[in-house]
């Protein structure tokens, strides 16, 4: 007779400090993991305000009482500050970007689990050296391993559902898709067929003005499409307006702004994969634009002493290396007025013009650099195999 394979249990921490981005990550993980790798996940958040934008089930309740949702059980980080309510006794414990378990956790975990600090996503060359590496951790003595996401093999991969290409293919494929995709959110009656569609996703010192006012310029139609949050005072502002909420839509030259819902992570997607060109920010946004095959420009979170920077710079390098010279040069400087926010005659409005002029080029680029990045295991895969060979070892 057969013996039932027991299911390991992960334990996930994610302390959300930057906005949607952990808690984007953790939660595509989190599911991901419960869904293809026969995972039971405990996924703790601190923050139910933010988590419940992206997962509307967490509620207030979620301070006393978990919930599972798609699989994955929720609960609130404070529960784990009393071991006998969520013990560590987990098989996997996921620490994300260095968020600190709880103290009183950390003193019932197990010495056989395998202790991982998942790291932010980095397109740097010495990120290849350090994946994997561990250390004793000072107040346990219990192993904790540094498991970096990258884009080499030699990384721990992207995040990326087994079916995500294959899907996007066929909603890229579908008119009637597209179509009930713009249905969805009210949009059938204004969407020009014809218009450069722009998604808008980023943070709010960013140089929207600059962009708009390239927009409003150019001679081909462009429909900006803003989900609701922290843009609203600046877009208002831009066309003298009262506060904005969805629905909204202005107009100014050849430039249409509509304010949307703020979108499920699924829907998200499809807004990405609809769009021509894609604003985005952080880590979640930035991985699903690659994966929409889209040109796109990202926006990192901005650190101190400039280290957003060494990681953007390092990204456009490492991604735009088969591009031609000429337009790797627009989109590599485009980039960086964007998040740098440099503002003057030699940068705008003539320089976003000018990436919208190469946008031609980046169309198939985009495409064959999410192919590219798809040969290598996605990191749900990468962690499952991770954890696999460390107990071999052990």
């Amino acid at each position: 007779m057969k013996e039932t394979q027991v299911r390991q249990r992960w334990d996930i921490f994610c302390d959300i400090v930057d906005n949607f981005g952990d808690i984007g990550v953790c939660w595509r993980l989190a599911r991901q993991l419960a869904a293809e790798h026969a995972v039971d996940v405990r996924l703790c958040v601190n923050d139910l305000d933010i988590a419940a934008r992206l997962i509307p089930q967490v509620n207030a309740s979620l301070l006393s009482t978990p919930i599972r949702v798609e699989g994955v059980e929720l609960r609130h980080w404070s529960v784990a500050l009393d071991a006998t309510s969520i013990p560590g006794n987990a098989d996997v414990v996921i620490e994300a970007f260095g968020c600190e378990l709880p103290p009183r956790y950390m003193q019932t975990m197990n010495p056989a689990t395998v202790w991982i600090n998942l790291e932010y996503l980095s397109a740097e060359s010495w990120v290849d050296e350090f994946h994997g590496k561990c250390s004793v951790h000072p107040a346990t003595g219990l192993n904790k391993h540094f498991f970096f996401p990258g884009f080499s093999a030699a990384t721990g991969g992207l995040i990326r559902e087994n079916a995500l290409l294959a899907e996007r293919d066929a909603f890229k494929d579908s008119r009637l898709a597209l179509q009930q995709f713009w249905q969805a959110l009210d949009l059938t009656t204004i969407i020009d067929p014809a218009a450069i569609k722009v998604s808008l996703f980023c943070y709010p010192h960013a140089p929207i003005a600059d962009l708009f006012d390239s927009l409003v310029a150019l001679t081909t139609a462009t429909h900006c499409l803003v989900p609701e949050g922290s843009l609203m005072p600046q877009i208002a502002e831009y066309f003298q307006v009262p506060p904005l909420k969805p629905g909204d839509t202005l107009s100014a030259g050849n430039l249409m702004v509509t304010i949307i819902p703020f979108l499920s992570q699924h829907h998200y997607d499809r807004l990405l994969w609809a769009c021509d060109l894609n604003f985005v920010r952080g880590e979640d946004s930035w991985v699903r634009a690659i994966w929409a095959g889209r040109p796109f420009i990202w926006q990192p979170y901005r650190q101190d002493a400039g280290t957003h920077i060494i990681k953007l710079l390092a990204f456009i390098d490492r991604y735009y290396a088969g591009l031609s010279p000429a337009a790797a040069q627009v989109w590599r400087k485009a980039h960086l007025v964007w998040v740098e926010s440099i503002s003057d005659e030699n940068n705008s409005p003539g320089l976003f013009s000018g990436m919208v002029a190469v946008i031609g080029e980046l169309k198939p680029y985009s495409i064959n650099r999410s192919k590219e990045f798809s040969l290598h295991d996605d990191l749900a895969a990468k962690l499952v195999q991770f954890v696999a060979d460390q107990r071999i070892q052990s």
